[in-house]
């Protein structure tokens, strides 16, 4: 389930990615990623993506997946990850990507976090 989870999980970062830059875009690098429980059988699994920042032919996705039980409801986190993704032009070559904007705190600490995971990668 880990590969598959991951592979769909790429797959909306990718959407996600394409959704914000207007432009296909490829995986470049998946960092960090994090198995906190295994779904069960039956559970629902939900995947959000979400940009956290935007550099200048890059942006960084951050993806969570999520389980639904389907006996109780109880709603459980089963893996994070975050994407890197790079915008390409009509020639197949890389090129600039609109930037973001964070607002809440939350999305100011991720945009922040974004820059420290880039340099440290």
């Amino acid at each position: 389930m880990g590969g598959r989870l991951v592979e769909w999980m790429d797959v909306a970062a990718a959407v996600c990615a394409q959704i914000h830059s207007d432009k296909v875009c490829v995986t470049a690098m998946i960092n960090k990623v994090s198995f906190r429980e295994a779904a069960k059988v039956g559970d629902v699994i939900t995947i959000r993506a979400k940009i956290t920042r935007a550099f200048r032919t890059s942006m960084e996705i951050k993806v969570t997946a999520t389980a639904r039980n389907y006996l109780s409801a109880n709603i459980y986190e089963i893996s994070d990850a975050y994407f890197t993704f790079v915008g390409l032009n009509d020639r197949g070559k890389s090129t600039e990507v609109p930037t973001v904007n964070p607002e809440s705190e939350c999305e100011k600490f991720e945009y922040e976090q974004a820059l420290v995971r880039k340099n440290a990668g």
